[in-house]
Parts: C-alpha cells; structure tokens; sequence
C-alpha cells in the first residue's frame, strides 16, 4: 500500500514530541513573570509614580527578558547548533554567521 509506505517514512523522518522541552516550560514561566512586571510598570505610569522608580522597574524587565533570552540561546548552542557541529553540517556555518549577528545587535 503506498499511503502505508509514506505514512512510515513520515514517521521515520520526525521525532516525536513528548511535551514542552524543560527550557521552554521555564521561560514561559518567566515570561509570565515579566508580563506581570510590564503591567507594574503601566500602573505606575497611570499613577505618576516617581520616574526613578518607573525606571528601574523597567531596568528590572529588561533584565529578566535579556535571561529568557539567554535560556533560549543556551538551548540553540547546546542542541541545533552542536548538533550541526558534530554532524558537519553545512548549515553549521551559517548559524555561525547568524550567532554572529545576534550577538552583534544584542545584549545577551
């Protein structure tokens, strides 16, 4: 049957998911955290809070987001970046590249 073939190589060819990967289960949760903060934030502004402290509370987000991001880059160097390494995957120089310009833009 040729729908059975294509249905097994399908399978063959994906990896089957098991739930969230732990990295994203946590920021998510951190996310979450920093969402709560940026409607903090908000208020404040409402509120005509004191500048100095509206502005470290918005220090304070950005630090937590610059560590979600640095969960996020861990995981892509440890898995799809390594894995392009060890493989000798022609893509693995253009992540180098990309990794490059990330870090060129960003304060990770």
């Amino acid at each position: 049957m040729p729908n059975e073939a294509a249905s097994k190589r399908v399978k063959a060819d994906t990896v089957e998911k098991r739930g969230p990967h732990p990295v994203n289960t946590r920021a998510l949760r951190r996310l979450g955290i920093i969402e709560g903060q940026i409607r903090g934030i908000g208020r404040m502004i409402e509120e005509e809070k004191y500048c100095m402290d509206i502005l470290t509370q918005i220090s304070a987000a950005r630090a937590a987001l610059n560590g979600v991001g640095k969960l996020i880059l861990r995981r892509h160097i440890e898995q799809c970046f390594s894995k392009a390494v060890r493989n000798d995957n022609v893509k693995s120089a253009g992540m180098i590249d990309e990794l490059m310009e990330l870090f060129s833009k960003q304060e990770l």
